[in-house]
């Protein structure tokens, strides 16, 4: 699903950011990528949706080289592809319902539809209750489990997340790194980049380690203390607990 063959990424100043990096991720896998800061770890996820090129080798993204794909055809690719940020990256002036909602707002989807991806999204998150609010009335589980919810709105085939616990305490950051364990248990590959070497240990799965822009270490981890999880996320399955939508995002 994932391909890189021999991509390496370098930047006018010189700076070698990744050298030669190879590796092949199937369809439905959980992968951790690691490494110390400046190891080369963000860079990779922007190749990944597209929002930097390498400088040479091939990224292969569902069969496509996505450095040939025109720039007309970009946006086709992201929709595939969710991405949650360390920061959150959520609008402060707008509600959580229009946050959500940016993607299928962006592709034409009415107003209806709109609702009812968005509370569904949220459902998933355990946060359908806070349609209405704004971000800085949540706190920063909260905050963090929205961006969770925009980025999977769309059903993408692909999440990643670059640090996504980085900002939240253990507790708060334990019960997000179960969320997304939960989505891809339900199908989707998910590629999440952090430098919790201890979460790692504790949960397993494969691990791609980067060294300077290397790949020092690929390998498949057996947790210490994996989590229990929940194939439906939490999310009651009954149609009849969603309240009518034009009741809770007005």
């Amino acid at each position: 699903m994932i391909q890189f063959f021999h991509v390496s990424k370098r930047y006018p100043s010189g700076q070698s950011a990744l050298d030669d990096v190879n590796f092949d991720i199937p369809r439905g896998q959980f992968v951790f990528l690691t490494g110390a800061s400046g190891a080369g770890k963000t860079t990779l996820l922007r190749l990944i949706f597209r929002e930097e090129v390498p400088s040479s080798g091939q990224i292969l993204v569902n069969g496509r080289n996505v450095s040939s794909i025109p720039q007309r055809k970009i946006p086709y690719l992201r929709r595939t592809i969710g991405v949650v940020f360390q920061d959150f990256r959520l609008i402060p002036r707008k509600t959580v319902f229009e946050n959500v909602t940016h993607l299928p707002r962006l592709l034409g989807v009415d107003v209806q539809g709109q609702k009812k991806m968005a509370y569904h999204a949220l459902r998933r998150v355990g946060l359908a209750h806070r349609l209405n609010a704004f971000p800085p009335e949540l706190s920063g589980g909260e905050q963090q489990r929205v961006a969770i919810a925009r980025a999977l709105i769309n059903e993408p085939e692909i999440l990643i997340a670059d640090e996504p616990t980085g900002n939240l305490d253990p507790d708060l950051s334990r019960e997000i790194l179960r969320l997304f364990l939960e989505v891809n248990l339900r199908g989707t590959t998910v590629i999440l980049a952090t430098h919790d070497r201890d979460t790692i240990q504790r949960v397993g799965r494969r691990v791609i380690t980067l060294d300077h822009g290397t790949v020092a270490l690929d390998q498949e981890l057996v947790g210490t203390d994996p989590p229990v999880l929940d194939p439906t996320g939490g999310a009651s399955s009954e149609e009849h607990s969603e309240p009518p939508p034009e009741e809770e995002a007005g």
